[in-house]
């Protein structure tokens, strides 16, 4: 893999992808120097549902909206990015780069909640990738996916690391009053200088922070996600991004230990490599220790804590922090209760007619 930094990026490679069997390496001739900084693509993707189905038992949902596939924040240790192999992509500089987009994302999303197979429940938006990723700033395909939420009043939950949430806390609040909407702000570190090094294109931790202020202020159910905590490196922050988030407002607060699957496991060790040279080991050696001896963990029920005495420090950490801040529960209450279906949406319209 490449050494060298690429500015605005968290990857600095493409490694192979574990599909295919033909991989492109550049010529040992060729002068980094001269070679132009890659530059985001975006394609339109023709997917014909929208409705992502898990059973896992290790998150909170069971149903996801992804408008985008990819994403743009470039967050190095993102557990997503081997999603984009089975694309025919990279896990490293494709990921961020080449972007797929559901353009038709809203109106899928209408049809299938208006389908009489639909059972009400929580869906959550950014399952896999960030819902509010820079593009959508100009794409609105997740307000869109909102506004149609709010018409159906079907409860959503949202995970994200960019202040863009705060411009849809229009509709968020109108949700929330039908007890149907939480948002989770995604902190990782405070430091506003490690941020850009391992987030490059997300918003920095003060703007997070001012986005659960903002929020609240609408009226939204709001909450802290320390994701991910990786250990020797930010780990000692929990205490502080909690008593942070919940003197912004935070009423909620979660956490996620660093995971690594598959090429995210070296992509991160040679970003540390890159960012971090002196403490590379240290942190990968407590990873394995947290992961029974291996990088990555793929197990339900101890992928998203880890296990051993790490793991449980973590832990105590996480519950003596929560308590200190006043912050008792991990999630909102969302109910379904008040969903409506087409039909009842189309009486209410004509109830407003004089």
């Amino acid at each position: 893999m490449s050494a060298v930094p690429i500015k605005g990026r968290g990857a600095a490679s493409n490694p192979p992808n574990r599909f295919e069997e033909i991989h492109l390496e550049p010529g040992e001739d060729l002068n980094p120097d001269d070679e132009r900084p890659p530059s985001t693509r975006f394609f339109r993707d023709q997917t014909k549902t929208i409705l992502n189905y898990n059973d896992s038992p290790d998150v909170g949902f069971e149903v996801s909206v992804n408008p985008y596939r990819g994403c743009e924040h470039g967050c190095i240790y993102c557990y997503a990015r081997p999603t984009h192999e089975y694309l025919g992509f990279s896990s490293g500089l494709d990921f961020e780069t080449q972007i797929m987009v559901k353009e038709n994302a809203p109106e899928l999303l209408r049809q299938e909640l208006a389908s009489p197979k639909w059972k009400p429940r929580v869906v959550a938006l950014s399952g896999v990738t960030d819902c509010y990723q820079p593009i959508e700033r100009q794409l609105k395909l997740t307000r869109r996916c909102l506004e149609v939420f709010a018409e159906f009043r079907n409860p959503v939950c949202i995970v994200t690391k960019n202040h863009l949430v705060t411009r849809d806390a229009d509709v968020l609040g109108e949700l929330a009053r039908h007890e149907a909407a939480v948002v989770f702000v995604s902190i990782t570190t405070l430091d506003p200088t490690l941020t850009p090094k391992m987030e490059p294109r997300a918003s920095l931790p003060a703007h997070r922070l001012g986005a659960i202020r903002a929020l609240r202020e609408a009226g939204v159910p709001v909450g802290v996600m320390v994701a991910p905590v990786i250990p020797a490196l930010t780990d000692h922050e929990m205490p502080r991004i909690i008593a942070a988030a919940m003197e912004s407002g935070a009423q909620f607060a979660g956490y996620v230990t660093l995971r690594l699957p598959f090429a995210v496991g070296p992509l991160f060790a040679d970003w540390l490599g890159r960012h971090f040279p002196a403490r590379k080991e240290k942190v990968l050696n407590r990873v394995r220790a947290l992961r029974g001896g291996k990088i990555n963990d793929p197990n339900f029920g101890t992928r998203m804590t880890g296990e051993g005495i790490f793991a449980e420090q973590i832990e105590k950490i996480f519950e003596v922090a929560c308590r200190k801040a006043g912050i008792l529960g991990r999630r909102a209450p969302l109910s379904a209760a008040h969903f409506r279906s087409p039909s009842g949406v189309q009486l209410s319209l004509f109830d407003r007619v004089p």
